[in-house]
């Protein structure tokens, strides 16, 4: 195994246009068109767990107040939807990731 890296999942877990949560660790990988990507699961306006929300291409809409993020990246690109009001929300963090055979290895 590389140094620094950790084993999150299997590739056979996270299919294509699929999210996976890795229990106890607030991570989110999620696989975008053959690519995998990790951000934290926890959104930056409630708190959340990102992984209940839907994956659509590379943004990611949580279920909350419809944030969205750009999972590979972890961007903000669409601030959360509350009546009246203009929460502020921080981008979330985005961690190295890198595959060896079948094994999804992130950086911590």
């Amino acid at each position: 195994m590389s140094a620094g890296y950790v084993k999150v999942a299997e590739t056979s877990e996270v299919p294509v246009g699929t999210m996976k949560e890795v229990e106890g660790k607030q991570l989110l990988i999620a696989n975008v068109n053959g690519n995998y990507y990790a951000i934290s699961n926890k959104c930056s306006h409630m708190g959340n767990a990102l992984s209940q929300g839907v994956l659509d291409g590379n943004i990611m809409t949580c279920t909350g107040h419809n944030a969205q993020f750009d999972v590979t990246t972890g961007k903000v690109v669409t601030r959360p939807k509350v009546a009246f009001l203009h929460p502020k929300i921080k981008d979330v963090p985005s961690y190295e990731l890198k595959v060896e055979d079948e094994n999804i290895m992130v950086k911590l």
